[in-house]
């Protein structure tokens, strides 16, 4: 069977991306970061999902003791900056280079581990406006894989799949309804408390995708 990693945040975007790999027929390997984020409730999520779905997954943990983004600072106030400001500018939540060093880890594993591809659930049309959520990023850091790796050298690919890359919120959550993703276990929310703020950036396009693909959302 064809072995994948899937980087998994608990999120939606990443909990679909991992029912479409399975989907695919791979044998899928969750990888879930603890970087230092504002709160832990998006790794146990995480984990849940990984566990509803079979998958071996590992809790790998990589502070980002440097700072640099209001999603490392609890005391710094998330931007809410309305559903149609979003994606304008980078955003005061933008972790510097993460999924750089996100996908390096994870290359670091498919190599170790013979698996031919990383899934990443990226989005570049209802989305922050982070950089490294872009085609043309992941289009590069697979060149680079290709030049700077064993396999890479040796005739072999480790591939960056973004399945999600150009599809809008609303067209994400229809695909995992009829993949019949768990979205009862994920997180989305940036603040971490007991319910949904409603007011951050992702609180807001999870809103939007639901609304738009016209299916209730169960954490609502």
């Amino acid at each position: 069977m064809k072995k994948a990693i899937v980087l998994l945040s608990g999120g939606l975007d990443s909990a679909t991306t991992l029912h479409m790999a399975l989907d695919k027929g791979y044998d899928c390997r969750c990888l879930i970061f603890d970087y230092g984020q504002r709160h832990k409730k998006e790794i146990k999520h995480a984990v849940k999902i990984a566990k509803s779905a079979g998958c071996v997954h590992k809790v790998i943990k990589l502070p980002f003791s440097w700072g640099g983004s209001h999603l490392l600072d609890k005391e710094a106030p998330l931007p809410k900056r309305g559903i149609k400001n979003i994606g304008k500018k980078i955003p005061s939540t933008y972790v510097p280079s993460r999924n750089t060093i996100f996908l390096s880890v994870a290359a670091s594993v498919a190599e170790a581990t013979a698996a031919g591809a990383i899934f990443i659930g990226a989005n570049a049309v209802d989305y922050s406006g982070y950089p490294d959520c872009r085609p043309g990023y992941f289009k590069a850091f697979e060149t680079l894989l290709k030049r700077g790796t064993k396999r890479g050298t040796s005739g072999g690919h480790i591939r960056i799949i973004t399945p999600l890359i150009g599809r809008t919120k609303g067209e994400i959550i229809k695909i995992g309804s009829r993949l019949k993703v768990p979205y009862h276990l994920t997180w989305s929310c940036y603040a971490g408390g007991k319910a949904a703020c409603m007011r951050c950036d992702s609180c807001l396009l999870r809103k939007k995708g639901f609304d738009e693909a016209g299916i209730k959302d169960p954490l609502a």
